[in-house]
């Protein structure tokens, strides 16, 4: 007897930006699907996602409350979406209509994404909508745009690391954030920057490369200090200079001061390790510089993501075969979600929202006067500072994001929502953030939902539905057309593929242009990399292989300084703390923390300290610590970990209440990207 086989669809993974191919059954059932970015394996947060698609947690119908003091109460949609449409008709008639705000995220669909951003600038008429992925890639997208004229993380396949000989990582923990990514460089010599003796650095040593340790927040400095040994030692690429660059006189007069005594001086790191890894890059043929969030989530981020990318340019890298610079994306669609209209200054196709000619385009494609669109708004963290105050919002829309565990000053941040007249929260489970609102709106998961997604590489990719979401629940796009409509405003579709046909319209000529970027074509099989400006266009998997952005067609290298980070460790914050990912959770952890098989692995948070300095805060191996700064406390479990700097202890972020690392961390502000300083917050240590 033949048994039938039971449906799958071919979709991709809900987490990073590998954007993983799997194939999801009708039960939610989730097995590895062969693509170039993975080649068939997972991540554990890969294997088990498919958990999540029935857990009991679920939110199955809208809640609401009129006062938070008062539990929530079960409400149908239309009451719920049409008490959000009069409080905010109500808002916006007393104050303005700045005085609602959104908040949107890295995660959502290319469409989610272009119609949250229409939906606040012609349904609200507000200028105050940023996203979570300004706490990601954005000092990695200004300093790329400044250099090459555009941002698109790595500019090339991720298969073109195959044959890399020598690659560079500078902030980046792969082997833990995104495992499949370390399938690409099994043959390479790997040189990893990083405070920490990670899985990624236990690789690098295991590969005949190195493990650079810097104090946290002088990267800057050791890559000045190496594009100084680059140009002493005879390493620089004249010809591709003089040929494809501007700015070096200018970049070189400020390295030229880094002598590699000095750099070694501020950042720890020996001069004869500094030296060796600018051997290794400059001895190769096929090699890399990669950037991550290590490297970007500073008050100078975006001056030290320049920093790396004028190493690279000194030694020819960036649009020559075989090697290149890029940046790794961290989030599911944190390319394409930057792209098309979240973002507090950018409408769709990576345009300024200041830009006349951008703002026509745009507004002709949404049938709106130029002139009726808002000015750019604040950003993120500057955003949820102004909630509640003066001038600030009295509404905040939140899609797919759970601030109160994912921003910095987690304290301040949980005061300015408390502050709200109206918090709405559109999610799949009850996070930190929904739990904390005036309506909770449930939303469908990756695997009940068609759309696309852009991964790290600039790849659009189909997200495809296997199931039909739970009764009760609602996709993103139906949500904010239904507000939409409650609002008195048309034009706003809730089927995904109208809407990505009105985003290839509206990016068409645009630095991201989609406009010939199809269903038809994505379900064909094509791999389209944007840009795709007409139909029949193969897409650009290869940027600059003869051409940079720029008008002149060159790329810019930019002198820039090294700056001490915004807080520094004093008597009674001695310790540096930093912060990041684990291998088990992703993010906020809203949804990992839910997953049986990956809680039971870090089932709460834990500081990492060296050995020493936990004796000398009165603490030993697995003690229960308190991790205070001088914006708050976390509690977290000892781990003594001897190849850690003395000065430094590391957080994961992945954790809420008591236990969330923001609490900690600093919203000093990148002055170009306005990125917060996540990754240098001065600390000690006490027992709990």
């Amino acid at each position: 007897m033949t048994v039938a086989a039971t449906p799958r669809v071919a979709t991709h993974c809900p987490y990073c930006a590998l954007q993983c191919g799997q194939w999801v059954g009708a039960g939610g059932d989730v097995d590895g699907r062969d693509f170039p970015t993975n080649r068939g394996g997972l991540c554990q947060k890969g294997w088990t996602s498919g958990s999540l698609l029935a857990h009991p947690e679920r939110l199955t119908a809208p809640l609401v409350r009129s006062d938070r003091s008062a539990p929530f109460g079960v409400a149908s949609w239309d009451a719920a979406l049409g008490h959000v449409a009069a409080r905010v008709r109500e808002l916006q008639a007393e104050h303005g209509p700045d005085a609602v705000a959104v908040f949107g995220a890295g995660g959502l669909t290319n469409e989610k994404a272009y119609l949250l951003g229409k939906f606040a600038r012609v349904a609200l008429g507000t200028s105050q909508i940023d996203y979570n992925g300004r706490f990601c890639m954005s000092s990695a997208a200004a300093a790329g745009n400044r250099a090459f004229g555009v941002d698109r993380g790595l500019p090339f396949p991720v298969s073109d690391l195959d044959d890399a000989e020598v690659v560079l990582l500078a902030g980046a923990n792969i082997a833990e954030t995104m495992p499949p990514l370390m399938g690409h460089l099994t043959g390479a010599r790997l040189v990893v920057v990083d405070p920490r003796r990670t899985p990624t650095a236990e690789r690098a040593l295991a590969s005949g490369g190195l493990h650079l340790q810097p104090v946290p927040g002088t990267d800057l400095a050791m890559a000045l200090g190496m594009l100084h040994i680059a140009v002493i030692d005879g390493h620089l690429d004249a010809d591709y200079l003089e040929e494809r660059t501007t700015g070096f006189e200018e970049a070189w007069r400020i390295a030229a001061q880094w002598w590699p005594e000095r750099a070694e001086r501020v950042c720890g790191v020996p001069v004869a390790d500094m030296r060796a890894a600018v051997g290794l890059l400059a001895g190769a043929r096929r090699r890399y510089v990669l950037t991550a969030r290590g490297a970007e989530q500073h008050a100078h981020g975006v001056d030290t993501v320049s920093a790396w990318i004028n190493l690279a340019l000194a030694l020819g890298l960036p649009g020559r075969p075989g090697s290149g610079f890029g940046t790794i994306t961290g989030q599911g669609n944190g390319q394409g979600g930057r792209e098309h209209g979240q973002k507090s200054d950018q409408l769709p196709g990576y345009r300024s929202i200041s830009d006349p000619a951008a703002r026509a385009h745009v507004a002709g494609v949404w049938g709106v006067d130029p002139d009726r669109l808002p000015g750019p708004g604040r950003s993120a963290t500057e955003l949820l500072a102004a909630l509640g105050r003066r001038g600030g919002p009295k509404a905040l829309l939140v899609f797919g994001s759970n601030v109160l565990v994912s921003a910095p000053h987690a304290g301040a941040v949980a005061e300015r929502l408390a502050a709200l007249d109206l918090l709405v929260v559109a999610d799949v489970v009850p996070g930190e953030t929904a739990m904390a609102a005036d309506v909770v709106l449930p939303v469908a998961q990756w695997a009940e939902e068609e759309g696309t997604m852009t991964n790290l590489e600039g790849r659009v990719l189909r997200r495809r539905r296997a199931m039909p979401p739970p009764d009760g629940v609602r996709t993103d796009l139906e949500v904010v057309s239904g507000l939409a409509s409650r609002l008195g405003v048309a034009g706003f579709p809730s089927g995904p593929r109208e809407v990505f046909d009105e985003l290839r319209a509206a990016s068409a000529g645009g630095i991201a242009d989609y406009s010939g970027i199809s269903y038809e074509r994505l379900d064909a099989g094509e791999a389209l990399h944007w840009p795709c400006p007409e139909p029949g266009h193969p897409g650009t998997p290869r940027l600059f292989t003869e051409r940079f952005a720029h008008a002149d067609g060159r790329a810019r290298l930019v002198p820039v300084d090294h700056t001490p980070s915004a807080e520094l460790p004093d008597a009674d914050y001695p310790l540096r703390a930093t912060t990041g990912r684990v291998l088990v959770h992703y993010q906020s952890g809203a949804q990992t923390r839910r997953v049986a098989e990956l809680t039971g692995v870090v089932p709460e948070s834990f500081v990492e300290v060296h050995p020493d300095t936990a004796t000398r805060s009165g603490l030993a191996d697995g003690d229960l610590a308190v991790v205070v700064s001088r914006r708050g406390t976390a509690q977290a479990r000892v781990r003594c970990v001897p190849t850690l700097r003395p000065d430094t202890v590391f957080l994961p972020f992945h954790f809420g209440a008591g236990q969330a690392a923001n609490r900690l961390t600093n919203p000093a502000l990148d002055p170009i990207s306005r990125m917060p300083e996540f990754k240098v917050s001065a600390v000690r240590l006490e027992p709990a």
